[in-house]
């Protein structure tokens, strides 16, 4: 069995690279003083750490998803696994690393981080990264359509698990942090709340998605809600980082007034930045374009969002916030698929670093306390409980049965990146401690699991979820039915989808391809969005009503210049002046490359074929090799040859004609060879009649090969006083004989 196409053997060879990657790489670094380091040595061994996060989390990855599971899930455990902890910890013999490669160095802590400042710091620009590209996916359309539905149930979530996160956090943390007073505004009661909020929008989608679920209306309604989540989320992560920031804390009374004031603030700065950025989406679209290429713009981008990060933590709101607002302002632009697609290796460099970071935060020993389990349990299980019954109740208000709110409740339940991040600033805040925080990864661990099953479990069989089906039952407008082209082969699909593409890009469109498996393109200029579906004989064109006179233009201006573009080629083919020599000047040495007369045994010859037409001549020759058990499938065999010869004919002059296909019918090259005497009408270059048809099936996996056989061939047979034998033999046999003495 292959683990994410590797071998068992390559898999182990990937672990053990790693683990000898962990126990050697300390030969090589410089180290320093281990009491001060040098600045060298502590960029060597941020270097060392690096590599070793990346392999890490990557084999955990491609674990995890071997098990079905999120591979985020496997780059957090690998930080767990390599962090100071547990194996980061362990002295080594070598100078510099006796206190572990991840070692807890109080020289090296900021705040009650127990990683690196090197480290962290790339952990926080990787969490901007994350929060940028959630913010650039968030779809402000659904957002919009399902905006009632989504508000309540997501609103419902949202005060319901922070509510009682909140509570929670005043009942059980007196047992973890002791000899302090909790109340509903302590900060780590707030961060209990605030990070039982967020919803993994990318695993409830992964999810649906593969349940076919997506445009479902459960599975439309759990998505807008969990965007919804996410945005109150968000905002009541300002709220709290600016209680924290101005210094309140809970004294048995609560300040309704400077509350309703920070709250006004918080919102003021996030809404204000938000509607602000969505206004000037184009503007700021349009100033990126004049930056250079595609690489540049996505490039800008990502900085444009590191400066308002920056900003907004300046203003007491946490950086995320900033790097998200940034996002969802470019969300609606025609840039956002191309920002996406280039910082694609970005995101695939620096995010595992985020949550391998975030796991090794963990400390794994305090979690084995059963004080410790027992608190994490039980904020697991309350957390689950109060978002599937927050989300589950609006739900049925929204025309939703009980089971479609089960199916809402369950699919808003996984929790990710954006709580690990809120229990990442409540860490190096210290507001939260080790405990509190080893608590938040659990929940959103155990989440993370539960969710994908419990999906699956309550999506399983076609019973409804909604109370009525309306004649929309999803909620959207009347739209209009596709433009569809249908072709004959999926090479004219590939052809004229190409010259589509490249019609809209000289229009000023960007161009995307957002699963090329599934033949789905997006082309985006400002707000005019145009999705196309490809098949293997179809090209579906979906596109508002304004655009379609202009697609049907662009379409129809690639067939002419196609049309054209035969019409030539056609001239040159026709043209007695410009007709190519079908004998090539080193004739003798393909004839020993590629011997015809060897593939045509003389059970696979007909000497007088009873056709009177081209197709009856294919069909005459495919049905003796079908016979003799040449060919596995008589109908794809003919097919392949027919839709050949309709795309251009195959007789090439002087009375010959090589009707031929690529096909999975033969698994190895076969031919017949046909005979006409009165001679056949195949519609050639020099509008002889042919009396020598040669048919041809290569297997679909051969691309060059076939070209050098089909020149041999051409190259044997185009001669006159061959041509003259071959017409005067009775037999397959003599024709057989005639075909080996000239092969020699």
């Amino acid at each position: 069995m292959k683990v994410n196409g590797l071998s068992p053997v390559v898999w182990r060879r990937s672990v053990l690279l790693v683990v000898a990657a962990f126990l050697a790489c300390p030969v090589f670094a410089s180290g320093g003083e281990a009491a001060a380091p040098s600045l060298t040595g502590r960029m060597s061994t941020l270097v060392i750490q690096l590599g070793l996060i990346w392999f890490a989390a990557r084999l955990g990855n491609m674990l995890f998803e071997k098990l079905r599971l999120p591979g985020v899930l496997g780059e957090l455990c690998a930080g767990i696994l390599i962090g100071p902890y547990l194996l980061g910890g362990l002295g080594l013999p070598f100078h510099g690393f006796e206190q572990g490669l991840f070692a807890l160095n109080p020289l090296v802590l900021v705040g009650d981080t127990p990683v690196s400042p090197e480290l962290y710091g790339l952990c926080t620009v990787a969490s901007i990264i994350l929060l940028f590209l959630v913010g650039i996916e968030t779809d402000l359309h659904m957002f919009m359509r399902y905006s009632v539905a989504g508000t309540l149930v997501g609103l419902g979530g949202v005060l319901a698990s922070f509510v009682t996160g909140d509570l929670l956090g005043i009942w059980l943390l007196p047992s973890v942090m002791p000899g302090q007073t909790f109340g509903f505004l302590h900060p780590a009661c707030i961060f209990l709340g605030v990070m039982s909020t967020a919803t993994s929008v990318s695993i409830t989608a992964r999810i649906l998605s593969e349940s076919r679920k997506l445009d479902s209306p459960e599975g439309v309604t759990t998505l807008a809600a969990a965007v919804i989540d996410d945005v109150l989320g968000i905002i009541m992560l300002a709220i709290g980082t600016a209680l924290v920031a101005a210094g309140h804390s809970d004294t048995g009374r609560i300040n309704w007034a400077e509350i309703g004031t920070i709250a006004v603030k918080a919102i003021g700065i996030w809404l204000g930045a938000t509607v602000f950025g969505i206004l000037l989406s184009r503007r700021v679209s349009s100033g990126l374009k004049h930056l250079g290429g595609e690489t540049e713009i996505a490039v800008a981008a990502l900085g444009l969002a590191l400066v308002v990060g920056g900003l907004f933590e300046e203003a007491h709101l946490a950086m995320i916030i900033g790097a998200y607002v940034v996002g969802l302002a470019l969300s609606r632009a025609d840039i956002s698929h191309m920002i996406r697609e280039k910082l694609h290796s970005v995101y695939a460099l620096m995010v595992p670093i985020f949550f391998a970071v975030m796991g090794m935060m963990v400390n794994v020993k305090l979690l084995l306390d059963p004080q410790i389990l027992t608190f994490g349990l039980i904020y697991t299980a309350v957390a689950v409980l109060a978002k599937m019954v927050g989300c589950a109740l609006p739900s049925l208000l929204c025309a939703f049965n009980p089971l479609g709110a089960l199916r809402i409740g369950v699919g808003m339940v996984p929790r990710g990146e954006v709580a690990l991040i809120i229990a990442g600033i409540g860490k190096t805040q210290g507001l939260l401690s080790d405990e509190v925080f080893g608590v938040a990864v659990m929940m959103t661990l155990l989440t993370t699991v539960l969710s994908p099953p419990l999906l699956v479990a309550v999506y399983r069989g076609s019973a409804s979820g909604v109370i009525r089906r309306k004649q929309k039952a999803d909620g959207r407008t009347a739209e209009l039915k596709p433009i569809r082209y249908t072709f004959a082969n999926a090479e004219m699909v590939s052809l004229v989808l190409d010259g589509f593409l490249g019609e809209l890009r000289n229009e000023g469109y960007f161009t995307h391809t957002l699963n090329r498996e599934e033949g789905l393109y997006q082309a985006r200029r400002d707000d005019k969005v145009i999705n196309i579906s490809c098949s293997p004989t179809q090209i579906d064109i979906h596109a508002p009503g304004e655009l379609r006179a202009e697609i049907k233009s662009n379409v129809m201006e690639v067939a002419a210049h196609y049309e054209q573009f035969l019409t030539n080629l056609r001239a040159v083919l026709h043209d007695d002046r410009a007709q190519f020599e079908i004998v090539p000047a080193d004739l003798e040495e393909l004839q020993k490359r590629e011997s015809v007369a060897a593939r045509l045994p003389a059970d696979r010859i007909i000497a007088r074929l009873r056709a009177t037409t081209k197709e009856a001549a294919i069909a005459e020759l495919i049905d003796l090799l079908h016979a003799q058990g040449g060919i596995r499938d008589r109908a794809e065999a003919s097919r392949a040859v027919l839709d050949r010869e309709h795309a251009m004919s195959t007789g090439l002059g002087h009375g010959i004609a090589t009707p031929h296909g690529r096909t999975d019918a033969v698994d190895h090259v076969v031919c017949a060879l046909g005979v006409s005497r009165p001679g056949l009408d195949f519609g050639g270059m020099d509008n002889r009649p042919v009396n020598l048809v040669l048919l041809t099936l290569f297997p679909a996996s051969q691309n060059g090969r076939y070209v050098s056989f089909l020149a041999a061939a051409l190259a044997t047979l185009n001669d006159p006083a061959l041509m003259s034998e071959l017409v005067q033999c009775e037999t397959p046999g003599a024709i057989h004989d005639v075909l080996m003495r000239t092969a020699g």
